[in-house]
């Protein structure tokens, strides 16, 4: 019975999930990516704190930066394990906009290409203003401690014109054109808005007499319909009362078939200071 309880140790069973959420994920062929953060944490009260981060992130097997952000966050208190916090974050994107030929089009009727060919190609940067409140609730059982945070996020994108774009066929002279791609003419994006809900349950561990502590959690973003999925395992290291770094890796699965984003595999090193 002993050796059972052992074995049902919950920092055992965590470790054994970050350990296995790679593997889950092994087997399918995706992009991978980086995250790399620095923050630091200012405590006012008991109950108040503030806090700033930047944070670069990779993709495209980490050839490319995919964007950088800075973004601001306050918190308070409301009672043991009950928080609420706000925050604006200000991202700069590294944004590849795609388009494809389907069935119906000029071309694809006449056989000149399939359909699923490219059609259009952009990259540019452009900016987004991100504004979010959370709302988190936590409870300990002895070592471990399970948390739920959720949370409204809203984001805004100006409108961007496009110096040019990309095309691979001419639609005119319907046939392909030499080389393979040619400049288009500008192209303006019109601006957008987007509403999500993000819901992350977590459950970490903290090892007696062990400055690691383990975590797990899954998060949902919600925006009418499920629209991501990350896994994601690591741990914190305290390596002073002050200075904490973090290690993780994280599986991320995308279900809308509207974003650009494909499935990722990505591993995060962040760094934060707490006065």
């Amino acid at each position: 019975m002993i050796a059972m309880q052992r074995m049902m140790n919950p920092g055992k069973i965590l470790l054994m999930v970050m350990l296995m959420l790679p593997m889950m994920a092994s087997a399918q062929h995706d992009d991978f990516g980086t995250i790399l953060s620095v923050g630091a944490e200012k405590k006012i009260d008991k109950k108040f704190s503030v806090g700033a981060e930047v944070e670069m992130r990779t993709r495209d097997d980490v050839k490319k930066i995919d964007r950088w952000s800075g973004g601001l966050e306050a918190s308070y208190k409301l009672m043991k394990g009950i928080k609420v916090s706000a925050g604006y974050t200000f991202l700069y994107d590294n944004m590849e906009k795609t388009s494809y030929y389907d069935e119906d089009d000029k071309l694809v009727t006449r056989g000149i290409v399939s359909a699923g060919d490219l059609k259009r190609k952009a990259e540019y940067w452009g900016i987004r203003h991100r504004f979010q409140v959370s709302l988190s609730g936590s409870y300990k059982i002895r070592n471990l401690e399970l948390s739920l945070r959720e949370r409204w996020q809203y984001t805004y994108r100006p409108e961007k014109t496009v110096d040019h774009r990309f095309i691979y066929f001419d639609d005119e002279e319907e046939e392909i054109i030499p080389g393979g791609m040619s400049d288009g003419l500008p192209h303006t994006y019109s601006s957008k808005a987007k509403n999500v809900l993000r819901s992350r349950l977590q459950a970490e561990y903290k090892i007696p007499n062990f400055p690691a502590t383990p975590f797990a959690n899954v998060e949902l973003f919600n925006a009418w319909a499920l629209e991501k999925v990350r896994y994601t395992a690591g741990a914190d290291w305290k390596i002073t009362k002050k200075h904490i770094v973090s290690l993780f890796y994280r599986y991320q699965h995308v279900n809308s078939d509207d974003d650009d984003e494909p499935n990722r595999h990505i591993i995060g090193l962040s760094y934060q200071w707490k006065f």
